[in-house]
């Protein structure tokens, strides 16, 4: 894979100050599940702080749990222990202050992009004019003007997914949530969508945690890496190993040693924790 750069051009318009909105907080996490042969633990003694703005990457083995952390956040699961904050503020629902991009896109096939994009801000009440206005800033940003008209099924998939990212950063989130996001495209369309995501985190200052399979598309990303070990097919809960953060400075290259460094690092202690935990 060759040198990943930021997008020419770019036009970096940062959009939001930093504030505690965007804190997450995780103290003693866990999710258990009901089932006919008895309990099940997902997840157990999940302890993790996320700063405001901060990029966090999830991976490990499937199984451990990774979607179900983010399940949790976005207010679509409840945990049955611990401390769930977002913005100091307990998640006991879904909320506009928490965006969740799905791998499948999850657009409506009957909307144009614009309607898309505007759904959620006409939803919350604002004005049909001021949600056709952060539509178009959003749709701009995404870089899919041209389009605003189209209908999903008229786009490529990764145009779907800008589509997708524009809809929930339009309704102004503190916490961006992605459940690999990417997976289902093709290796230079994610990259390229790598490198928007990048740019959108710079602009928006939302606080980011992306759960991925791809430790590459970790390191590239975060500012810290979150292993996680463990699930119920393994026999243990599943739980967080070890947090290593990122530190390589300037432009990220895939190819540089020292990100193979912390990539190497990173795959060594995912597949210690398969079975083992």
């Amino acid at each position: 894979m060759t040198e990943k750069t930021a997008t020419p051009g770019a036009t970096v318009r940062p959009h939001r100050v930093v504030d505690e909105s965007g804190r997450v907080l995780l103290q003693g996490v866990g999710k258990q599940y009901a089932t006919r042969r008895g309990p099940v633990d997902a997840v157990a003694d999940v302890d993790l702080e996320v700063a405001p703005g901060e990029f966090v990457a999830v991976v490990g083995a499937s199984g451990c749990g990774k979607s179900t952390l983010l399940r949790i956040l976005a207010g679509f699961e409840r945990h049955t222990a611990g401390v769930v904050e977002v913005g100091g503020r307990p998640v006991r629902r879904p909320g506009p202050e928490r965006g969740v991009v799905f791998q499948d896109y999850g657009l409506f096939p009957w909307l144009t992009v614009a309607e898309n994009v505007r759904y959620g801000p006409r939803q919350r009440r604002m004005s049909r004019t001021a949600a056709k206005r952060r539509a178009a800033e959003y749709i701009e940003i995404v870089g899919l003007t041209r389009f605003a008209d189209r209908y999903p099924g008229e786009l490529s998939g990764g145009m779907q997914q800008r589509v997708a990212i524009a809809r929930v950063l339009a309704n102004d989130p503190a916490v961006l949530l992605m459940d690999e996001p990417f997976g289902a495209l093709d290796a230079l369309t994610r990259t390229s969508m790598q490198h928007e995501l990048r740019r959108l985190h710079v602009e928006t200052g939302a606080t980011v945690l992306l759960v991925t399979h791809s430790i590459e598309e970790a390191v590239y990303l975060a500012d810290r890496v979150v292993v996680m070990a463990g699930g119920a097919s393994h026999g243990v809960p599943g739980h967080v190993k070890e947090v290593v953060p990122v530190t390589l400075a300037g432009e990220r290259d895939v190819n540089a040693p020292d990100f193979n460094a912390v990539e190497r690092q990173i795959a060594a202690l995912v597949h210690a924790g398969v079975g083992a935990g």
